[in-house]
């Protein structure tokens, strides 16, 4: 009877432990998440920032955010398995927004930088961003980066471009995206512009007089995404979606489908 009694005393324990075991289990689980990843999985959504003036990255069709960007943001989504919430805002306010708890992570043709680096955690790249200079056509003083010393450049406000206009000049104008640049470029308040290279390919399409010189503005650069420094598990997770999107090709299609949007 004895060993019966302890056999049995044994076998409680051990499911007891089980039990205990599998909820303990989840309390490391969910201890080991990140705050972001926290936020995430209890609102039920993830909040996306971007600035949708940049094709064919990200941009407006009515009241819907479209472009590369927004179908990687949509494929994180699903990946988690929650709702996708876009935040449209000023550019140079993204990294604030995502310091500040207001946005989960960045997607905005956003180019690795060391100053950026240090605020924020990038995620693997996906994209080669090439900066490319646009003129008025017959333009016969600026033919190569090297003409743009001293001459009066538009920029959207705190890009790649911003940065490397100052390499040639202090006469910046910065504006809210670059189409609006190239406006006043084209009414000749400008003798520049400098941009992303496919952003520079549209606007030129779109604005009859402007070209695009061959030389480039500056050495390539490579689009990622950012989160939060603590959100380590959102960033992996980013780059799973990431590198199944380039295994398929997904991403050199969607580039060319919204490229070729009026």
């Amino acid at each position: 009877m004895k060993i019966k009694k302890i056999f049995a005393l044994l076998m409680i324990a051990v499911m007891i432990f089980a039990v205990t075991g599998c909820g303990g289990g989840d309390k490391t689980a969910d201890s080991q998440m990140s705050e972001t990843m926290k936020k995430i999985k209890d609102s039920g959504k993830i909040v996306w920032g971007t600035n949708a003036a940049f094709a064919p990255f990200e941009m407006r069709s009515g009241d819907e955010v479209i472009g590369v960007d927004a179908e990687i943001a949509k494929k994180i989504a699903e990946k988690l398995d929650v709702e996708l919430e876009v935040v449209d805002m000023k550019f140079e306010g993204l990294i604030n927004a995502l310091n500040s708890n207001q946005i989960d992570f960045i997607a905005a043709g956003f180019t690795i930088k060391p100053d950026r680096a240090e605020q924020v955690l990038f995620t693997d790249t996906y994209f080669k961003a090439v900066q490319k200079i646009i003129v008025q056509e017959g333009n016969t003083e600026i033919k190569s980066a090297e003409d743009l010393e001293g001459k009066i450049i538009g920029v959207q406000t705190n890009t790649t471009g911003d940065f490397t206009a100052k390499e040639y000049t202090d006469k910046i104008y910065r504006f809210n995206n670059a189409m609006e640049a190239a406006i006043d470029l084209s009414n000749g308040r400008l003798d520049a512009v400098i941009v992303d290279d496919l952003p520079a390919q549209m606007i030129v399409a779109q604005n009859e007089g402007l070209v695009l010189l061959d030389d480039k503005a500056a050495d390539d650069e490579e689009y990622a995404l950012a989160v939060r420094k603590e959100a380590t598990d959102l960033k992996d997770i980013i780059n799973e979606v990431l590198a199944e999107l380039k295994a398929s090709g997904a991403i050199d299609e969607w580039v060319e489908e919204y490229s070729l949007l009026d």
